[in-house]
């Protein structure tokens, strides 16, 4: 069931195609999340324990023992709820143990995780508990065509497997000239929703931009470059006008580079 395929068709028109992540590889993600969590709230027992035991404390904590207490339990339940919902929408779909483990979230149109909609899936966790162990989860991840639980059924995500890291050898043309030049996504700083007005035509064009960049001509690569960025930048709302030639194209192969994190597994 590891190995089953699913084609997703995004409202670009773009096909997609992604491997299913099943139970085996789910369940291991999530026993790792939860060691991770257990270790966090142990150390949370460990200082609560030594307030209350006086050590470390200067004042009288008879009167607020019961206001740790509450404390603690509150933290509990942000740190549980928030770990996912953070590490899934801050690190593309990733916790810790998903990322280890190779797989990721994604939505059914094959975008990356929003906010909602990691939140929701998260959320809808203390059905997928019930009536303990996570067996309704693993009952659904089990046996539905796509390994939805009834959070993804409800979020409207599905979990994949990452793509293999590529090795040198096989890299593409603009990652090898990436490679070259030593360039990295930090290179350019772009606000939080700046991506969302870049679509899979977009995608397209960067990509071929990168790909056919150092086989050109200087000629060739000065015209190919403004025009590029004339187009992605405008859509960005950022002025480029003031750069030079290889500033442009420094920056369009780091624009690849974040735009690559959306839209990697375009066929």
């Amino acid at each position: 069931m590891e190995q089953e395929q699913v084609g997703i068709k995004t409202p670009e028109y773009v096909s997609l195609q992604f491997k299913l992540a099943g139970l085996g590889s789910r369940a291991t993600a999530f026993l790792i999340d939860s060691a991770i969590l257990m270790v966090a709230n142990l150390l949370m027992y460990v200082i609560a324990f030594v307030i209350l035991t006086g050590e470390m404390v200067l004042f009288d904590t008879s009167s607020i023992s019961l206001f740790l207490f509450g404390i603690i339990i509150i933290m509990m339940f942000v740190i549980y709820w928030g770990y996912f919902i953070a590490f899934e929408f801050f690190s593309g779909g990733r916790t810790i143990g998903k990322k280890l483990i190779g797989i990721r979230v994604i939505q059914d149109n094959g975008h990356s995780l929003t906010l909602l909609s990691s939140f929701i899936r998260n959320l809808l966790r203390i059905i997928d508990a019930l009536p303990g162990s996570y067996l309704v989860g693993i009952f659904m991840i089990f046996f539905h065509p796509q390994h939805k639980r009834v959070g993804d059924l409800v979020a409207g995500t599905i979990v994949v497997h990452e793509r293999k890291a590529q090795s040198k050898k096989s890299l593409s043309p603009v990652e090898k000239e990436i490679s070259r030049r030593g360039l990295a996504k930090h290179d350019l700083d772009l606000g939080e929703w700046a991506l969302d007005s870049l679509g899979a035509k977009d995608w397209k064009l960067i990509k071929t931009y990168g790909n056919r960049l150092s086989g050109l001509t200087a000629h060739e690569r000065t015209s190919l470059t403004k025009q590029t960025a004339d187009i992605l930048f405008g859509k960005l709302g950022m002025d480029m006008s003031e750069k030079e030639q290889v500033e442009l194209e420094n920056a369009l192969l780091v624009l690849y580079l974040h735009m690559k994190d959306e839209w990697e597994y375009e066929l």
